[in-house]
């Protein structure tokens, strides 16, 4: 018979592989939850190696997921200003347009501010595709985090 906790947690940890592509789900979040889950209530000890490595892994994810746009509009030219005004429009426009929201509320966002602060159409332009690829490869990130814990998990707990 499946033990219920190991269930509970590779659907919180599925949870964080999905949450790691849609927007304002917090992916890092819910893989550390089911890698503690089982740690703390599952029939079989996780070893203090596989747990440490887990748990950094997850803790990064949490990290990726919120300094990956942010750190790409600093990256592209941008202002610390401008960077989290856009993340907070994208916010806002995710619960508007959906997950479409936060790529347009940002790049608008930093487009629009960049030119509004004096810069010209062309280095704005390319300040908010900066940004932009900043959010979907912190996205990407947070998937192969994600992918990676599930796996690594699996294997610790099942295989092994």
């Amino acid at each position: 018979m499946v033990e219920v906790v190991l269930v509970v947690a590779i659907v919180l940890l599925l949870a964080g592989m999905v949450g790691s592509v849609l927007p304002a789900v917090p992916a890092g979040g819910f893989s550390l939850a089911g890698v503690w889950v089982y740690a703390l209530f599952g029939s079989e000890p996780l070893g203090p190696l596989t747990l440490g490595a887990l748990t950094l892994a997850a803790v990064g994810t949490v990290v990726v997921d919120h300094v990956g746009g942010p750190v790409a509009a600093r990256l592209g030219g941008s202002s610390n200003r401008t960077a989290v005004i856009a993340g907070v429009v994208g916010f806002v426009l995710l619960f508007v347009l959906g997950p479409v929201g936060i790529i347009v509320g940002i790049v608008g966002t930093v487009f629009a501010l960049e030119l509004s602060e004096g810069a010209d159409a062309e280095t704005a332009a390319r300040r908010a595709v900066y940004t932009a690829a900043g959010v979907l490869g912190s996205a990407f990130a947070q998937l192969l985090l994600t992918g990676t814990i599930l796996v690594a998990f699996v294997v610790a707990v099942v295989v092994f």
